[in-house]
This record gives structure tokens, C-alpha cells and sequence, in this order.
């Protein structure tokens, strides 16, 4: 079951921009989807951006992957022997995986693609703090030796948490050092057009040929993930009523991210349906702080922020349905999740602008400027910035909101100065589990917002090598207690976001992260 899980978790390729597309075969289905945003990094291992990871499903391949019920399966690898002591894991790839490129996958690849993945991530760095070695044995074995014992190993290689450990070519890593890779070449279901590519407009993705599934069904992101259409093509609309509207008239099928005051006339269009599971794939949102500028280098400074969200205000200027919301959840961990536990809310409770404006007279702060970034072209993050420059310029702060697409966030956010919080949201994929939070067991490394306590440090350390679920929750209840006072972001509320399809579309898998093998189309 999912729960079991938790408790054991605990610009690339240039495209020819005046090139104008081929006429599609006679016959052939080509999907059409509306992400969330542009997909301004293709590399998947260069960020941690949702949109990003939904890119490197259909690209690249996992060595293992998650089902719908929780289990950690196979996926590239055929075969796994676990050493008596579970100090020495052995994998063999399946037979007849290949590159896009007609390359066969080779062991040395997927050696180098973690020896990458693994700073980049926070189950990677906890794998490679208790790695001792980790090598090639033949063209298709490798082997991963640890120094302690890691009861996370196999979670740790199916999980989707972002960045997500897929596989690239050896000679790709080695190409890109510390920089992005200068291909998009996987070994996954669709293969990326480098010729077709329009940034800022459309990614084409075409079938791949030599893709061989896995002989089970297809289900999460493990099993047979066989394409039943020939094209995906994935589309950029800024606006979401633009969108919305092409949806509703057939000419997109699938938008991940539709207007949340416009579910109600989708609702309507007997032609259009509408989903959004739960559990894992809800979301949490956050105001991410910059510690490394001031103001909020200074602790006392973001502590006042608990003191200004109520955990509703943002959900209510969003107009989500009730059924959607979770109000009032001041869980790191999300609420409905393994470790839920609300240790050190005290401070978030009963929260007003009176008393937020009150304890910032008490701080050094001295009318240092709030630059908060807001990303216009996501709805959820759009009006959880503009919220947050409202409450924050009545608390007495000197505000700047600074309007941008989601990809310039991005890059805006890799800088330590210029910025001192954005609007983001996160799912249970990632929070669910401290191993896995990005504010949390992104403590003390070199990821954007570079929020550092010590006293996390022992307690990251523990958690891995906890031996029961009391202990884990133990460790838990500390981890939480430590981000109230040290504040990396502050959480805003809990709610599902739904997708909306064209009723014609079959087998679409129910995910947050938008997953397009299986699905057909008429």
C-alpha cells in the first residue's frame, strides 16, 4: 500500500524555429496537451521543476518504477541480487534496451547517470553518503556496494521525487560536466524531435519504434508503457482561458493546469472530463524564502511570516471548490500523509496582519526591499505571489512584486541575490516523506533559497538507518519542529489540482504528473 512506501521512504537541443511541421500521417493519432507551463529545461537532471520531470517521463527511462498501490518494480533493470548483509546490490538490464540514437543502454550509462543524479537529489545524497563503490561489471551489470546499510536503496532508484534518477548516455554526462547535457536523447516511450522544436511554442515528441515495454500491464510509472499514438505534442499556452477554450473546441486534448474558475462550465461540456486524484498527487503550496540575502537571512525576520498566512487566504483567492481544499493544514508533511504531525505549529496559529505587523517592529528589519517573484503564466503561483506581496506590504515590509514566466523564475531563482521569496507548490511525491521535502532535506546544499540548520544535520543522518516506524516519527516530529523555527518557506494550504481531457481519450493514467503512454485516442 502507499502508506507501506512512505514508511520505508521515509537551451539543449536547438530547434529550426521557421521550420514548419511535417504533415502527419494519414491515419496516425497525435495527442495534443497544454502542460502547465513552457518546458524551459530539458535536461532532467539540471532542475528541480515539475515541468521538467513531466518532460523526462516521455524522454527517459527509470531503472525501477512506481505502481499506483506503492510498490517499487523493475523497470529498465531485468534482474536484482541483494547480498545477505544488504550491503551489495547486483543489477542486470533487460535485453534489447536501446538509445534513440540506436545505441544499446550499457551498465557504464546508468553508472555515470547516477554517479550524476546522485548530488542533485535528497534520497541521491543519502544513497551516495552510504555508497562505497559503485561500478560497471559488464556491458549490461552494474553494482552498487554501500558501507552501511540502506534500507532505501531500491525506493530510492523508482522514486518519482524530483529531480528523477533517469538514464542518460555515458557519453552525454561526460559531455555535459557540470553543465546541461547537449542532446535530449533517452531511452524512453517518445523520442524527442531536435528538428521540430519550437521553444516557447511546442515540443514534438514521436513514438518510439524501438521501445521495448515490459511484458506486465502498464501501471503508475512501472510496468508496460506502450504509446498508442503515433505523435505527442506538447503545447504552450500562457493563458489559461486561451487553453480552456481550445480544449472545448477539440483542438487540444489534454490541459493539465485549467483555470480553476472555469471547472465549472468544463464540468458542463459533456465532451470535456475532469480528474484530479489525491493522496500523493495533491499538492501544498509555499512562499520559498531566500536565506542567503537579506531580509530573510535573519531568523527572527521569517519567523514573522507565520504570523501573516492563515492557510486559507491564498486557497480562497484561488476560488478552488471545497472539495478540492484542504484548508488550515500546517503539516510539512502534508496532511493525510505517514508522518503528518504539526510539531511547533504553535507559531503559525491564529495568524493576523496586527500581529504579524507587530512582531516585525520588533526585529532589526530595517526597509530592506521584499523582491517576490511571481510567475504569471502558472495560476497557483501567479496568485499565491500576488497574495503574498499584499499581506507582506501590510505587515510593513518595502514590497516588489516582479512579474515573469515560470522559466525565468527559474533562472532568476539560481541566484542568491536579487530575490527574496516565489510562490511555488509542491506534491505529496516530494513532501510526504523528510527524505524527500525540498525545504527541509534541502538543508545545508547548494539549492535555491539555501536555507541551512545544523540541527537538521544529525537528524537526516538518523532517518535512513531508523529501524522502526516509531523512530522515523520520532525523527519526524523533530524535523518539523526545527522548520517552524528555521522557516525555508512557509506553507499556504493543501488542495488537489485537476486536469481536464477530451471525453474521446481512453486509458489516461490518473496522475498529477501527466503520464501519456497507455492512452488512446479515436
Amino acid at each position: 500500500m502507499v502508506g507501506r512506501l512512505w514508511s520505508l521512504l521515509a537551451a539543449m537541443a536547438l530547434g529550426l524555429l521557421a521550420a514548419p511541421l511535417p504533415a502527419r500521417p494519414a491515419g496516425a493519432a497525435s495527442l495534443v496537451a497544454v502542460l502547465e507551463a513552457e518546458v524551459a529545461t530539458l535536461d532532467p537532471h539540471f532542475t528541480t521543476a515539475y515541468i521538467t520531470r513531466a518532460f523526462g517521463y516521455t524522454v527517459f527511462d527509470t531503472l525501477f518504477g512506481l505502481t499506483t498501490n506503492g510498490e517499487i518494480r523493475p523497470q529498465m533493470v531485468g534482474e536484482t541480487t541483494i547480498s545477505d548483509d544488504r550491503l551489495t546490490y547486483t543489477f542486470t538490464l533487460r535485453a534489447g534496451l536501446a538509445w534513440h540514437d540506436g545505441t544499446p543502454v550499457t551498465a557504464a550509462d546508468c553508472v555515470a547517470s547516477l554517479r550524476r543524479w546522485m548530488p542533485k537529489a535528497g534520497m541521491g545524497r543519502r544513497l551516495a553518503a552510504a555508497t562505497e563503490s559503485l561500478e560497471a561489471i559488464d556491458a549490461r551489470t552494474f553494482r552498487l556496494t554501500l558501507k552501511e546499510p540502506f534500507g532505501l536503496v531500491l525506493q530510492s532508484l523508482g522514486q518519482p521525487n524530483t529531480p528523477v534518477p533517469f538514464m542518460l548516455p555515458e557519453r552525454l554526462v561526460q559531455a555535459a560536466g557540470d553543465g546541461r547535457i547537449p542532446e535530449i536523447i533517452g531511452s524512453g516511450p517518445f523520442v524527442f524531435r531536435a528538428d521540430l522544436y519550437r521553444p516557447g511554442d511546442r515540443i514534438i515528441l514521436d513514438r518510439n519504434d524501438r521501445y521495448v515495454p515490459r511484458a506486465e500491464p502498464a501501471d503508475f510509472f512501472a510496468g508496460g508503457k506502450r504509446v498508442n499514438v503515433e505523435r505527442l505534442e506538447l503545447r504552450t499556452m500562457p493563458d489559461g482561458a486561451t487553453a480552456a477554450a481550445a480544449l472545448q473546441a477539440g483542438e487540444i486534448d489534454f490541459m493539465q493546469s485549467p483555470p480553476f474558475d472555469m471547472l465549472a462550465v468544463l464540468e458542463r461540456n459533456r465532451r470535456v472530463s475532469i480528474g484530479g486524484p489525491g493522496g500523493m498527487n495533491s499538492f501544498q503550496g509555499f512562499i520559498r524564502l531566500n536565506h542567503a540575502a537579506p531580509p530573510f537571512n535573519d531568523p527572527e525576520i521569517r519567523r514573522v511570516l507565520w504570523r501573516l498566512f492563515d492557510q486559507s487566504t491564498v486557497l480562497t483567492a484561488l476560488g478552488l471548490p471545497e472539495r478540492l481544499t484542504q484548508p488550515g493544514c500546517l503539516a510539512w508533511f502534508m496532511c493525510g500523509g505517514p508522518f503528518e504531525n504539526t510539531e511547533g505549529s504553535e507559531i503559525a496559529r491564529n495568524p493576523s496582519v496586527a500581529a504579524a505587523r507587530d512582531a516585525l517592529r520588533r526585529t532589526r528589519y530595517n526597509g530592506e526591499k521584499v523582491v517576490v517573484m511571481q510567475a504569471t503564466d502558472i495560476e497557483t503561483l501567479r496568485v499565491s505571489a500576488a497574495v503574498a506581496a499584499d499581506l507582506l506590504g501590510q505587515a510593513g515590509f518595502n514590497v516588489e512584486l516582479q512579474a515573469m514566466d515560470w522559466g525565468t523564475l527559474l533562472n532568476r531563482r539560481a541566484r542568491r541575490e536579487g530575490w527574496a521569496a516565489f510562490g511555488v507548490t509542491a506534491s505529496g511525491f516530494d513532501l510526504a516523506s523528510p527524505l524527500t521535502h525540498f525545504y527541509l532535506a534541502g538543508n545545508c546544499v547548494d539549492y535555491s533559497g539555501w536555507s541551512c540548520d545544523e540541527r537538521l544535520v544529525p537528524l537526516y543522518a538518523a532517518f535512513p538507518r531508523a529501524q522502526t516506524d516509531a523512530e522515523r516519527q520520532r525523527l519526524a516530529r523533530e524535523i518539523s519542529a526545527i522548520g517552524f523555527d528555521n522557516v525555508p518557506a512557509v506553507m499556504w494550504g493543501q488542495f488537489i489540482a485537476p486536469a481536464a481531457w477530451r471525453s474521446t481519450l481512453k486509458n489516461l493514467i490518473p496522475s498529477s504528473i501527466p503520464l501519456f503512454w497507455s492512452v488512446e485516442k479515436p
